[in-house]
């Protein structure tokens, strides 16, 4: 039966399911959860599989890390890709993306400024896009121009980032996804139902209901529109505490 890892989730041998069955649990900390990323792990995975911490939050391990004195007890928070080390993402990028500039536009198809490169940018992204305060000549201090932007959309074939104003502009929210490339834990896909899923890290698992199609695709539709569906990313499924599987977003379904 499988315990617990640093990476802060949990693998059991349930007793709802067959014998020899494992399960992929949520870790007890969900500021600390990894199990969105280990949604690709299968039956025999997990068999060998141990989480050693994934029932303790983060500061209570840091507290037995400070009691034995490991020298990282104290150690900050990491965030972003660990394997790349303490370097700009986009530097990272720049070994192995050519650059290919191009407009950034609103709605109404206004040039806003330049982008660096379709592939630097995720939907949803704020920061960066070097537009902040764009402000139509003689508007008056303080008018809606100065809300922040977003990004909404790409146009790959016309090389066009398409941005928009307010955290909640409808281009930004979607009540449904088509996802392809799953895996299933159990190794099948669960029945169609309702569920919870999050079609990003760190958010809170979003009612849904879960339809497959084959064993390799399924879609989800939200009771609640989903802000920034990200093609690329991954939808991953939920029945309660227990992660299903997922796939990888090819559509935001409007």
């Amino acid at each position: 039966m499988g315990q617990y890892d640093e990476s802060h989730a949990t693998a059991r041998d349930s007793a709802r399911a067959p014998l020899g069955h494992y399960q992929l649990l949520k870790g007890l900390d969900p500021s600390k959860d990894q199990s969105y990323f280990l949604h690709r792990l299968n039956q025999a995975q997990l068999s060998k599989t141990m989480f050693p911490i994934g029932e303790l939050h983060k500061t209570e391990v840091r507290r037995l890390a400070a009691e034995i004195k490991l020298p990282n007890a104290r150690k900050k928070d990491s965030t972003g890709i660990c394997f790349i080390g303490e370097r700009p993402f986009r530097e990272f990028l720049n070994r192995y993306i050519a650059k290919e500039p191009g407009p950034i536009k609103d709605l109404t198809g206004r040039v806003l400024g330049q982008h660096v490169g379709l592939s630097f940018y995720t939907l949803g992204q704020r920061q960066g896009l070097g537009i902040g305060g764009i402000k139509a000549k003689g508007a008056q201090k303080g008018g809606g121009e100065h809300a922040p932007w977003f990004v909404a959309r790409k146009d790959m074939a016309a090389n066009t980032l398409y941005a928009v104003q307010g955290h909640d502009h409808p281009w930004l929210l979607s009540p449904a996804l088509h996802a392809d490339d799953a895996n299933w834990v159990a190794g099948e896909p669960p029945s169609a139902g309702a569920y919870g899923a999050k079609s990003r890290y760190r958010q809170a698992d979003a009612a849904c209901a879960f339809e497959a199609n084959g064993s390799k695709a399924f879609s989800l539709r939200f009771g609640e529109s989903q802000w920034a569906v990200t093609p690329g990313q991954s939808a991953v499924l939920y029945d309660g505490e227990v992660c299903l599987g997922g796939g990888v977003i090819d559509a935001a379904i409007d």
